[in-house]
């Protein structure tokens, strides 16, 4: 299984925010702190955003913060709701499905199953889990410009 570049950006961003979670954050403080361009960052912002992930506050001290508590991010919700799009294999989409199997093959089902089981494992960790006690992370976090 391969996750996106958004996904894994996404988690970057989640764990900046849970780093600073006393303080609003800036997009270019973000930027520099997870190796992105402010453009491509922007979207996942968004994104994000609309989930609910992060609250995005407008004015002058505004900036971005973590949208509920740390521990009430599950990895795994975050991965089902930017991944849904992007099917796994051809024949999970109905419209695009070209596989002349489909009518008789059994892999499908294991590769629904396997990506379940990936997603399971993932809900049982949560945002809080990865950033708290992680001194390495935090020391990496903490050299992003500070607005």
């Amino acid at each position: 299984m391969r996750i996106t570049k958004r996904t894994n950006l996404a988690m970057r961003v989640l764990m900046f925010c849970a780093v600073h979670k006393d303080r609003n954050v800036t997009k270019s403080e973000i930027a520099e702190g997870c190796n992105s361009s402010e453009n491509h960052l922007g979207h996942v912002v968004n994104r994000l955003a609309q989930l609910d992930f992060l609250t995005t506050i407008r004015g002058r001290r505004g900036g971005i913060r973590l949208g509920r508590a740390a521990s009430e991010i599950s990895v795994g919700e975050v991965f089902r709701k930017l991944e849904a799009e992007v099917p796994l294999v051809e024949c999970m989409v109905a419209d695009e499905n070209t596989c002349p199997l489909v009518g008789a093959c059994r892999l499908r089902g294991c590769i629904l199953g396997a990506m379940e089981a990936f997603y399971a494992h993932l809900d049982k960790v949560m945002l809080d889990e990865l950033v708290e006690d992680n001194d390495g992370l935090c020391r990496i976090f903490e050299h992003a410009e500070v607005a």
